[in-house]
């Protein structure tokens, strides 16, 4: 495979980048949709406690669901293009499929957490609600969980 080649989507990448634009559609319908019932003043950041620690004009809950966009659309570019990839292990015509099929879903599978995480802020954002004290930790397990996964797959059928 050659920097433009293109590894077929499978069933999986099909569902999670179809969940990934409903959790998007619904983040931007929610707020066109109750914009005169979202407080004034929401949370524009919060520190690791999940406290609010900013507050800020609800327009600014435009920048995080616009991010998101832009994150989805930028993990999709790399997503196609297997060639350009860091592999971390040698790849030969022989495991070419295999390996960049692993990384493939690492990529979309950490798309997902990354559409989900801004999903998640911008809702509790909306609310004007501290984040709850899980939210971290349970962040940073769903991003370096699926990653060690994938990493370890990796290694095991180079």
């Amino acid at each position: 495979m050659n920097k433009k080649s293109k590894l077929p989507s499978t069933r999986y990448h099909k569902a999670v980048n179809l969940l990934c634009i409903a959790a998007m559609a619904a983040v931007f319908l929610y707020l066109i949709i109750n914009w005169n019932h979202i407080p004034d003043q929401i949370p524009g950041h919060y520190n690791g406690a999940g406290e609010i620690d900013r507050w800020g004009n609800k327009s600014e809950l435009w920048f995080t669901p616009i991010l998101s966009v832009l994150m989805y659309l930028g993990i999709s570019l790399c997503e196609r293009t297997p060639g350009i990839w860091n592999t971390g292990v040698e790849v030969t015509r022989e495991n070419k499929e295999r390996i960049y099929r692993i990384l493939k879903n690492m990529i979309v599978t950490m798309k997902l957490v990354v559409v989900f995480t801004f999903v998640f802020l911008s809702f509790y954002s909306a609310l004007a609600k501290p984040l709850p004290a899980w939210f971290l930790p349970a962040d940073m397990i769903l991003v370096f969980g699926p990653m060690a996964f994938f990493l370890i797959q990796l290694y095991r059928k180079r």
